[in-house]
């Protein structure tokens, strides 16, 4: 029963690598930010790629257009081991490149002056990585629909976007735009993110979509879809205006699609635009796509696999009730469109930013639809899936991510803040503040606590710290002696002090703010048998001596 609950953990809201104690020189070349990849900031992509679906090959190109952030001679960009560079190519002359890993580094002519609008284009060519069990072990997913048609994708998260075409593969430096060009066989299309500018037939059996990104983009978002789809459309009213939405299915889909999406969709937009603001991606749209996955978070084209039934495939991850009433690929996949899209970590370390505020994302739309009780009691009923195995926070500087934790433990953390915080006023303006504050931009740890703190008034980086760089959550510890209460925390951060919440029973809650060390607390007529904490909404043991 644990292991399946701990298969579950690692589900589609993102996609996880697998558990690693020890780093090589691969991990650090794709994790670490040398002066290689410091020395030019990535501006624009144009990938143009061909797929032999038949053969499972690929070939194309990408286009790099960056500027010159230091002087070098010398760059990296990544590119999978077992695919080939054809050649790379700069001011129409073929450059001389190395590569060590997954890792490709590009000697130029002359010193690239810092400052400087620059480009270059690497051809490519060679069989991807084959998922075996995406989304969490990604690469390209070749698989049949009902019909007997070939139905590709692309998911890559973790593993990264190198997997299957030439890029800048850390989340650190984003793309300001993109063009997205995907060659496909005459009776199938391709679905990318953005907006589709172009539709060429190349007479060669094959039809290229161009797909443009108008906006700032993680690599690993980039994606390439293709089967037989149909499309149908819709809007919505949104904070910035009119939000087109756009949906593409299989074509014997299509009247389930239309009756799920419709349930879902609005309300998860309205949700979310309450709590979060504005849905950061009105220029290039919102859409969902049918996948041969179970789902992932692709900006602007959300990857939907869940078969259009409530629930996880038909589960309620907090085993309350509520988590049937609504679709959750859909909800908390578009909850990464804040929450891993528009906010991006810097380092895989820090993917809780992502997961843990796209986890809590969920009991949002819960209160939002069925009002606060319920979304506290959603919340509170995923703490079954929590296995303090590990700390949150992953290993920094080598594209590893901390324990699956990150999702039950990191929404329910959220929950305690907003508790501790006893404004939900002030918690939403914390929540949409941040998403204006890091307006399509990357950030670290201390980016995001640093800003709840000093928009609460209160320094929360204690209480972070505990449940993210601690596997093991903080004990409430009660003491009686000659008839006195004394309390402490016992936690594995120094000076911790977490507000807590604690009654008589029967009576009114009270927040008191105990130390690691033991002090007398006042609070008239409790004894060892009568003392209560909220444990309710917060994570946290109690002992009583």
């Amino acid at each position: 029963m644990i292991g399946a609950l701990a298969l579950l953990t690692l589900s589609a809201k993102a996609q996880l690598g697998k558990p690693k104690e020890t780093f090589t020189r691969a991990d650090s070349l794709r994790g670490n930010l040398t002066p290689l990849r410091t020395c030019y900031d990535i501006d624009y992509y144009h990938l143009d790629v061909k797929f032999d679906i038949a053969n499972r090959y690929i070939s194309g190109s990408t286009l790099f257009k960056f500027t010159t952030v230091q002087d070098f001679t010398k760059l990296q960009f990544d590119l999978f081991a077992n695919l080939k560079v054809e050649k790379v190519v700069y001011k129409g002359q073929e450059l001389p490149y190395t590569r060590e890993y997954n890792a490709v580094f590009v000697t130029f002519p002359e010193t690239v002056k810092k400052g400087s609008k620059e480009e270059f284009t690497v051809y490519y060519s060679g069989n991807p990585t084959v998922a075996k069990n995406a989304p969490w072990d990604g690469g390209v997913v070749y698989k049949r629909d009902s019909l007997g048609n070939p139905w590709v994708a692309t998911a890559c998260q973790g593993m990264g976007a190198s997997v299957w075409w030439p890029n800048k593969d850390h989340q650190y430096d984003e793309v300001d735009s993109a063009l997205i060009s995907i060659s496909v066989p005459d009776s199938l299309r391709d679905v990318s993110n953005g907006r589709l500018r172009k539709v060429t037939p190349l007479g060669n059996g094959y039809t290229r979509y161009d797909w443009f990104v108008a906006n700032p983009i993680n690599n690993y978002d980039i994606e390439a879809n293709i089967g037989k789809y149909t499309h149908f459309s819709d809007s919505y009213d949104g904070e910035k205006g009119k939000l087109s939405l756009d949906y593409w299915v299989l074509s014997y889909n299509l009247q389930k699609a239309k009756k799920q999406f419709g349930e879902n969709v609005k309300d998860m937009i309205k949700a979310f635009e309450h709590w979060f603001g504005p849905y950061p991606f009105y220029e290039d749209g919102y859409k969902l796509i049918e996948a041969p996955h179970l789902g992932m978070e692709h900006q602007s084209g959300t990857a939907y696999g869940n078969h259009f039934i409530n629930g996880y495939m038909g589960t309620d991850l907090s085993g309350t009730g509520w988590g049937l009433k609504w679709d959750f690929i859909i909800v908390h996949e578009s909850g990464h469109e804040w929450f891993g899209n528009n906010i991006t970590s810097k380092d895989l370390a820090d993917m809780w930013i992502h997961e843990s505020f796209t986890n809590y994302s969920e009991s949002l739309f819960v209160e939002q639809r069925y009002g606060k009780q319920a979304g506290q009691e959603y919340v509170h009923g995923t703490r079954m899936r929590i296995l303090n195995d590990a700390p949150v926070v992953g290993a920094y500087n080598v594209n590893k991510e901390g324990s699956g934790d990150m999702y039950y433990k990191g929404g329910n953390l959220l929950n305690m803040v907003r508790t501790i915080i006893n404004d939900d006023e002030k918690w939403r303006s914390i929540l949409r503040g941040l998403n204006k504050t890091f307006y399509h931009q990357t950030v670290t740890y201390n980016d995001i606590v640093d800003y709840i703190s000093n928009k609460s008034g209160r320094d929360l980086n204690p209480i972070f710290d505990q449940y993210l760089k601690y596997k093991n959550i903080p004990i409430l510890n009660f003491m009686f002696n000659k008839g006195k209460l004394y309390c402490r925390w016992i936690a594995g951060v120094k000076d911790f002090n977490m507000p807590v919440k604690v009654r008589i029973k029967g009576g009114e809650y009270q927040f008191i703010t105990p130390s690691t060390r033991f002090a007398p607390v006042e609070i008239n007529g409790v004894t060892k048998d009568n003392i209560e904490v909220d444990t309710f909404n917060y994570y946290i043991g109690v002992l009583v001596d």
